[in-house]
């Protein structure tokens, strides 16, 4: 029987804090028995929250803090007035400690990266950490990173983008080989800044054996599913995301208006109900919530702040899945087999 996987949650992320993070656990739990939780925060509300959840409440351990990070404080006030005693702290040192197989929080990212990488580490090869989220696509999902841990990076750190994103791949889609593609503002050799080009010759002169390395991938390739991973900078991945998801939710308010706006559309709606909820359900960015810091010597999930108790869950779901995957363990092998060196410009702060 598989040992269970031990997951420390920030009760007090997020915009609302415990009132999501704690049914999000149970609802995750219901598709994860094999799960068990350490909660940080303060317990008065933990509490009051867990009696709505026997079954969470079962499998969970409190440990109080009434030290949380704040939504709008800078990395660098994070890590003076919350390292050690705070929510988002104890659940990352948790992992540092073996205490955890995995944290999760829907605090601040900016907040979450730092004391990620200040408690954590980062592995070895590796410079900064990196956001990937798995993209639902027309093909099935794609891994797609940096989506804001960090701005900027070089061709080497886009490289090592390439490689850690690929690990993720292959845990999660049974892939022996992913293909990886670069974003760019088109596909030609000769578009791109200087950084992104010298990346494509890095992985074309490298054919590694972990990832086939396709060339450039425009805007609209990551929707269509052009490659199992999209790698870019973390400034460009960020801006992305939040379009993709404005998107999905200014479709859904059209569709919305448009049925509702006469009797007729009213009954059409009525034949179509199922498909329109199919649509609404492909749509829905909490259901793709959750994304990995990668390259820590631990894994960190990053929730979104404004998500809902089903969003939170999703999350949940991801850190459960990296643990089960054995993340870590392939990002070193495939970091071992490459042998070069990944070393990337220093980071600067992360995109909130």
């Amino acid at each position: 029987m598989p040992k269970k996987v031990r997951i420390a949650l920030d009760a007090m992320g997020g915009d609302i804090g415990a009132s999501v993070v704690i049914p999000g656990a149970a609802i995750s739990l219901t598709r994860h028995p094999d799960s068990e939780f350490l909660l940080f925060g303060d317990s008065a509300l933990i509490e009051k929250e867990l009696a709505k959840h026997p079954a969470l409440k079962a499998v969970s351990k409190i440990i109080h803090t009434d030290v949380a990070v704040s939504m709008e404080d800078k990395p660098s006030q994070a890590l003076r007035r919350g390292r050690r005693v705070s929510s988002m702290w104890q659940a990352i040192e948790a992992v540092k400690k073996g205490e955890a197989d995995v944290a999760v929080s829907a605090g601040n990212t900016g907040a979450l990266m730092a004391m990620a990488r200040f408690c954590l580490r980062m592995l070895d090869g590796i410079d900064r950490p990196a956001l990937a989220a798995i993209w639902p696509t027309q093909r099935g999902d794609s891994v797609v990173l940096d989506l804001g841990a960090t701005i900027g990076g070089d061709a080497h750190h886009l490289k090592a983008l390439a490689v850690m994103g690929s690990a993720m791949a292959s845990a999660l889609f049974d892939l022996e080989r992913p293909t990886v593609g670069l974003l760019n503002i088109g596909v030609e050799e000769i578009k791109g800044g200087e950084e992104i080009r010298e990346a494509a010759e890095l992985l074309r002169a490298a054919d590694l054996p972990q990832l086939q390395f396709i060339g450039f991938v425009e805007g609209d390739g990551i929707g269509k599913g052009a490659a199992d991973v999209i790698v870019t900078e973390g400034f460009s991945g960020n801006i992305a995301l939040k379009a993709a998801e404005g998107t999905a939710r200014q479709i859904a308010e059209y569709l919305r208006a448009a049925m509702n706006r006469t009797w007729r559309s009213k009954i059409g709606y009525l034949f179509a109900k199922n498909a329109f909820k199919a649509l609404r359900d492909k749509m829905d960015p909490s259901k793709s919530n959750g994304a990995v810091f990668l390259g820590l010597k631990g894994i960190v999930v990053k929730s979104h702040g404004g998500t809902n108790a089903d969003g939170f869950a999703y999350a949940v779901d991801v850190g459960y899945d990296m643990v089960r995957y054995d993340l870590l363990t392939k990002i070193n092998l495939m970091l071992n087999r490459d042998g070069t060196a990944l070393a990337a410009t220093p980071a600067q702060e992360a995109v909130s």
